[in-house]
């Protein structure tokens, strides 16, 4: 995993909890890097599971709205970090369908190494795209909040619907519908 979605973490979690919050969490993790990351290095997946587990045992909100949250904080670090993603894009259906044919396409270029999810996207017709969201690493609750984010970015009405594909959480469809 790369070193941007650990440092953004850490970033995200300094500043709803503290810097004091985030210490302790590094220290009661036990991770083999020691917490300590840089954004173009590339990092056990593990690692991201114990933060984001730690964090949850400490202020009891669970694991999955954690995950959601972030999504929703890394969309701002992408919007303003990556612009050129979204600045040809009119709004979210457009930009979902170019995730895996553009923007991981330049991302594998910068970072080579990247393991990235898998978007495959179905518009059905004006107002309903369904997104199945395939990985490895089962961080769908993440994914979930980059697509809420995304929605309130291109100031859309949407609401999105989840359903699991399998039941170990590597394939999710979400299935967005304006409103």
């Amino acid at each position: 995993m790369k070193g941007i979605v650990f440092t953004e973490f850490i970033d995200m979690v300094e500043s709803k909890f503290g810097y004091g919050m985030m210490d302790e969490i590094i220290e009661t993790s036990n991770l083999p890097s020691g917490g300590v990351y840089t954004a173009v290095g590339t990092y056990d997946h593990s690692e991201m599971v114990k933060l984001v587990v730690e964090l949850s045992n400490r202020t009891q909100i669970p694991i999955n709205e954690l995950l959601k949250s972030y999504g929703k904080h890394l969309l701002g670090v992408f919007t303003s970090g990556y612009p050129q993603f979204f600045e040809n894009t009119n709004d979210a259906f457009s930009f979902f369908e170019q995730i895996d044919q553009y923007i991981h396409v330049e991302v594998q270029k910068l970072y080579p190494d990247a393991e990235l999810p898998k978007f495959d996207t179905n518009r059905i017709d004006d107002s309903t795209l369904e997104m199945i969201y395939t990985s490895q690493r089962k961080m769908s609750d993440l994914a979930e909040g980059l697509i809420e984010a995304t929605i309130e970015f291109f100031k859309e009405n949407s609401t999105v619907v989840r359903e699991d594909l399998n039941p170990n959480g590597t394939i999710v469809k979400f299935t967005i519908t304006r409103v």
